[in-house]
């Protein structure tokens, strides 16, 4: 699939703070690293708050960062569609990451008038093994002509 994005990753983000502010609360926590055909990079800059017990990322936390990857990947692709939201995302826990940064490595699987299929694979920054997989469904709503 060949897939050229619409957005960069300057627009992408301007669009996520002017929208959606509380994915900052307690600080940027989020980051968009790159825009590629077909896919997006996001990286999770883990703070305190985003560990459990133990000292690892809580699932919670890379819940999140698949979630967003995939709404960046598909808003990229399609546009500034604020009302895109998901409609369903499963994730696999594999193995537990160590407190810092993970990257959402998002590939577009399908993406059609009504919906997209995402893959995500959240990696920590210097092991290529993935820490967790995820796959989500967005509803792309309508867009007028």
């Amino acid at each position: 699939m060949s897939l050229e994005p619409i957005m960069s990753v300057a627009e992408v983000t301007d669009f996520l703070d002017r929208e959606f502010p509380q994915i900052h609360i307690g600080g940027k926590s989020f980051h968009v690293d790159s825009i590629e055909p077909g896919g997006a990079i996001l990286r999770l800059m883990a703070r305190d708050h985003h560990l459990r017990p133990g000292g690892t990322v809580s699932g919670p936390s890379m819940f999140s960062l698949a979630d967003l990857a995939a709404y960046v990947a598909i808003l990229a692709h399609i546009g500034p569609v604020a009302l895109a939201v998901t409609t369903n995302l499963n994730i696999n826990f594999l193995r537990k990451p160590a407190p810092g940064d993970l990257y959402g490595h998002c590939r577009i699987l399908k993406l059609g008038k009504r919906l997209a299929v995402t893959d995500v694979l959240i990696r920590t920054q210097n092991n290529p093994d993935p820490v967790a997989q995820a796959t989500a469904t967005y509803s792309i709503p309508p867009r007028s002509i």
